[in-house]
């Protein structure tokens, strides 16, 4: 969350001149509603089963090369971690937590997973808590996106242009 994957993503499926789908865009056109409401009417666990359908739905039906940007939680599922390491070639958009928290200040209202930082008021207690609740989800999942990457990107410092030129490239010298 935060790290650019819809961006970069979005750039890398010019580069290869393929699709680009976005697994949140369609959660939230099969249900109707946004990730938000999902997650407020029915919990996350109920959210995280409509990921694992669409994920397994998708890589099932993809015939050519598609960029799939995934929700920063998608991999926290066993059976989603599991579709995406055996289906998919997986590419982690490292971030800092200090570049997450400066992509992310100010959206915590739309981004369930960050709905504890949500009610704060002083802009300097919701950074304080906004990096502390990022600390706690990368804490949590990094090792599984280590686990689950087949390579790791660093995007501190970078552009959404670099980033995607940097897989582009690495796809394009290793796909021989």
């Amino acid at each position: 969350m935060g790290c650019g994957k819809s961006s970069i993503g979005r750039r890398l499926s010019e580069l290869l001149c393929c699709s680009f789908i976005d697994l949140d865009d369609v959660i939230e056109a099969k249900a109707g509603v946004g990730i938000p409401v999902i997650f407020e009417n029915d919990g996350e666990a109920a959210f995280r089963e409509m990921e694992l359908e669409e994920l397994r739905n998708i890589t099932g039906n993809i015939k050519d090369t598609a960029v799939l940007s995934l929700g920063g939680g998608t991999v926290t599922t066993d059976g989603c971690a599991e579709i995406i390491r055996k289906e998919t070639f997986c590419i982690y958009l490292r971030a800092s937590i200090s570049t997450l928290v400066q992509n992310l200040k100010g959206e915590a209202e739309g981004r369930p997973m960050l709905k504890p930082v949500s009610n704060c008021t002083s802009g300097d207690d919701e950074e304080k808590r906004l990096e502390s609740r990022i600390r706690e989800l990368m804490t949590a999942r990094e090792p599984i996106y280590e686990k689950t990457a087949h390579i790791i990107i660093d995007t501190d410092g970078k552009t959404i242009d670099e980033c995607a030129r940097a897989i582009s490239l690495y796809m394009k010298d290793n796909s021989r």
